[in-house]
């Protein structure tokens, strides 16, 4: 009996020990387990930390360029009591502006009718014609435009008498070439605004959040006076903003 006693206690201490060295690895485990997740939890806020860490800045890119399409449009007219003598007068006009075109170098399909009208008035029993012309040059010979408004008043002396609204605009046709450059230098410029932000803040600036393009705007550098106000001028000047949202490191 004694020794069959102290057999029967050593197989169940035996058993002990092999218990609790089961459930050291089950605990070692567990330990590992959360320190990795304690470890990925706190990581995980650092990140989200850092993502919500940004600055908004915005990117200005100017170019100046020349226009390279001219519109002048001519108003016109002629004004009597005689609607057969109105309407001779206004042909003449017609035909001393297209002479006066052809004279400076245009071809004859840079210049075309753009409208016409006519009214009559009655006073004191007597009967006004007034016939009202309208003729328009569209070309991209901007030298040879500008040369021919700085004439403009020899068709005056011929008898043309411009209406106002009479007035040439230039235009820049050419944005889509230049907008690539020109976001991009908004962008660089817009970089280095953010730099700046960072270096007073003792960070450093990451990649981009978000960004967004503003309105691309043409405006005349600057205006000419002519003898119907001020005139538009074909020295432009292309002007865009970017907003961007970099990221702080």
């Amino acid at each position: 009996m004694p020794d069959g006693y102290m057999g029967g206690g050593m197989v169940m201490e035996s058993r002990g020990i092999a218990l609790r060295s089961g459930l050291v690895p089950a605990a070692a485990l567990l330990a590992v387990g959360l320190i990795v997740g304690g470890y990925l939890l706190g990581d995980g806020l650092t990140r989200a930390r850092h993502a919500d860490r940004s600055v908004t800045v915005r990117g200005l890119a100017e170019r100046n360029v020349t226009a390279d399409l001219a519109v002048w449009t001519l108003n016109y007219s002629e004004q009597g009591t005689d609607a057969a003598q109105v309407q001779a007068a206004i042909d003449r006009d017609t035909q001393t502006i297209r002479a006066f075109f052809t004279q400076l170098g245009f071809p004859a399909d840079a210049l075309t009718a753009a409208g016409a009208g006519a009214n009559q008035n009655y006073m004191n029993g007597v009967q006004t014609v007034t016939i009202n012309q309208r003729l328009q040059l569209r070309t991209t010979d901007i030298a040879r435009a500008r040369r021919a408004v700085a004439r403009q008043f020899d068709l005056v002396r011929q008898g043309v008498v411009l209406q106002e609204g009479s007035g040439i605009s230039y235009s820049f046709t050419r944005l889509n070439a230049i907008k690539p450059a020109m976001v991009a230098e908004a962008t660089r410029d817009a970089r280095a605004a953010a730099e700046q932000f960072a270096k007073d803040s003792d960070t450093d600036v990451g990649g981009i959040k978000s960004a967004s393009q503003g309105y691309f705007s043409i405006e005349a550098r600057d205006g000419e006076q002519s003898g119907y106000g001020v005139a538009d001028t074909p020295l432009k000047k292309v002007r865009v903003v970017t907003t961007v949202d970099f990221y702080l490191d």
